[in-house]
């Protein structure tokens, strides 16, 4: 079993949702976060002066997968997630050692 975790533009959210429902996700987690890698920010103007901004608006999508699928999402998440431009995001994937479904305490890839 595998944590697939990518970090996404904000407006690319349902795109990718939509992409890890077709490859069989079950469920997903997203968290609001923020944050920067090589765009290392930007500047905006607000009522005529300029300010940094250092840690931009990000998604960050959590699910666990079993193995035989894990290929599949992250390329459905790459396809997804793509623009082109800087900032697009980063996938990370973890091996799980053990899932337990709480309500009914199903273990492994059953609870996935």
């Amino acid at each position: 079993m595998q944590l697939v975790t990518a970090i996404i533009k904000p407006f690319k959210l349902d795109d990718v949702r939509d992409a890890l429902a077709e490859v069989g996700v079950n469920g997903i987690t997203v968290t609001e976060v923020k944050g920067f890698g090589r765009q290392k920010g930007h500047t905006e103007l607000y009522r005529g002066a300029e300010y940094s901004v250092d840690f931009l608006p990000k998604i960050k999508i959590e699910t666990a997968v079993t193995d035989d699928i894990v290929e599949r999402v992250i390329d459905a998440v790459i396809q997804a997630a793509a623009t082109g431009k800087t900032g697009d995001g980063k996938v990370f994937v973890h091996t799980l050692e053990e899932v337990i479904r709480i309500r009914t305490g199903e273990t492994g890839p059953q609870a996935v």
